[in-house]
């Protein structure tokens, strides 16, 4: 049969179909390889495309791997890195024999996402929604000039119409208000249910915003490029960062038997500074314009004593900075090594580097919730258990409660807070923000509370039983770590 008369022959629906997909497959599959991606990520979104070549072109434009082009800040960034050579400058003074490993950590930040040393003047550690609030609360009656804050979740609940009474009051006293929300995190605030709380703020003088709003109207809608961050700034020299949202779910005065167990970080002096850049740029690709008021919004704040770096990643970069500053101090660990996480679903080099450290002969501890809020994900985490405990990790399952720190400290004069959790969509796909403190009472006091968390703990035995459907699941779970 010639070329023509194939294509002119009879040939029934199935044919045609397999065609289709061969052609959609080899094109799909072409089209993924050449954005460049991790191997193991690749290849889990090869099979989706391949398996289920209509809906996986759906999932694909949803929830695939993509990248986000914004706007620098560059004056803010060069003002804010002027201040910072300060504070290094009375560092090297107060502490001349900073260590080597400190240096080159705190270089590998800077060279990820542009963020170099600076200082505070204080540390305070918050270890719940209600100690959260009430020191959100008393910075914002404080306020002067400005608040900034920025959530992933900002529930309409008791907790969110205290804290956005406290803002609406502000406002109407010329503080300037700014709140940036993430569309994903918080439907709630945005539903029409609650519009009357978002007109009296807006009514007041605040400014709101939405980063990344949940459109179905795109060719690639951006509903799985998150801003996970928790980020609050009162006059540019008091910031607070971690993982406590805005919602009655984490607020022990609310929920006194259930609520979440997390940690934030309240910080005074320079280092509130990059915290602020951060904000600015987030605003700034969600609001379209930046707020005006250089000297404002990074005022010159005296040095302190306590060197802090502030370390912020997403997909508007391929730095990774937060996956690579965990690695990097994986690696350095040489006494202990305490990890606290929601979401324990690593890369490939974060496992090695965790397993590197116990087999080495470092003491590595890591809480993980008995149950998270996913299913999924707590299948996903029990399933690297086994080769964890085969290196000498100890694996412990917080219980009771949700457990929701993401705690991070190294030896003796490490400690790192933030937003992010151990897990690929943390590392690559949501913006996230954490605070390092280099600093040995800080790193005494996260352990303190590391020990007290493990009271609430069971160690997970080595020759854990997994009936084998759970054991099935835990393996699928595994597979679409990934994309997780």
């Amino acid at each position: 049969m010639d070329l023509p008369s194939f294509f002119i022959a009879g040939h029934n629906w199935t044919f045609w179909l397999g065609w289709v997909w061969t052609l959609s497959s080899i094109v799909l599959t072409t089209w993924v390889v050449l954005q460049r991606r991790s191997p193991v990520s690749t290849l889990a979104w090869i099979m989706v495309l391949n398996i289920m070549p209509v809906i996986g072109i759906a999932v694909y434009a949803y929830f695939g791997p993509q990248r986000v082009k914004r706007q620098r800040l560059r004056r803010w960034h060069s003002r804010a890195a002027l201040m910072s050579q300060r504070d290094v400058q009375r560092l090297r003074t107060h502490r001349p024999n900073a260590p080597g490993w400190a240096l080159q950590h705190a270089a590998l930040i800077e060279a990820s996402c542009g963020m170099p040393a600076s200082s505070v003047q204080s540390v305070e550690i918050l270890p719940s929604g209600g100690a959260t609030l009430a020191a959100l609360l008393a910075a914002i009656d404080a306020a002067q000039h400005h608040v900034h804050l920025e959530y992933y979740i900002f529930e309409p609940d008791q907790t969110g119409t205290q804290l956005l009474n406290a803002l609406t009051a502000k406002a109407r006293t010329g503080v300037e208000v700014r709140l940036l929300v993430d569309g994903i995190g918080s439907p709630a605030l945005l539903s029409r249910k609650h519009r009357q709380l978002l007109d009296e703020f807006r009514a007041a003088g605040g400014e709101f915003a939405v980063f990344h709003p949940a459109r179905l109207d795109r060719l690639r809608p951006l509903v799985n490029l998150r801003t996970h961050r928790k980020i609050v700034v009162v006059d540019g020299r008091v910031g607070l960062l971690g993982g406590i949202n805005v919602t009655d779910d984490e607020n022990e005065h609310f929920r006194p038997h259930d609520a979440y167990r997390d940690t934030h970080l309240l910080l005074r002096g320079g280092a509130v500074r990059w915290l602020q850049y951060v904000f600015l740029q987030d605003w700034h690709y969600a609001n379209g314009r930046p707020p005006r008021g250089e000297a404002e919004f990074l005022p010159d704040v005296a040095p302190g004593d306590l060197p802090v770096q502030i370390v912020a990643s997403g997909p508007d970069t391929d730095g990774e900075a937060i996956h690579r500053a965990m690695i990097d101090a994986l690696n350095m660990a040489r006494q202990r090594i305490w990890l606290a996480t929601p979401y324990f679903v690593p890369t490939e080099a974060a496992l090695l580097a965790l397993t590197n450290a116990a087999l080495r002969g470092v003491q590595v501890k890591l809480i993980v919730p008995e149950r998270s809020d996913s299913r999924i994900v707590t299948a996903a985490a029990r399933s690297y258990y086994k080769e964890l405990q085969a290196a000498g990790v100890l694996v412990f399952e917080y219980r009771g409660r949700m457990f929701h720190a993401k705690t991070l400290l190294v030896d003796n004069h490490y400690g790192m807070v933030g937003s992010a959790n151990f897990d690929n969509r943390s590392f690559r796909l949501n913006f996230e923000v954490a605070a390092v403190v280099y600093d040995g009472a800080f790193n005494e006091q996260l352990a303190r509370m590391f020990d007290d968390d493990l009271s609430q703990c069971k160690l997970v035995p080595a020759d854990r039983h997994t009936p084998p459907a759970q054991y099935v699941f835990e393996s699928l779970a595994r597979l679409g770590s990934p994309l997780l």
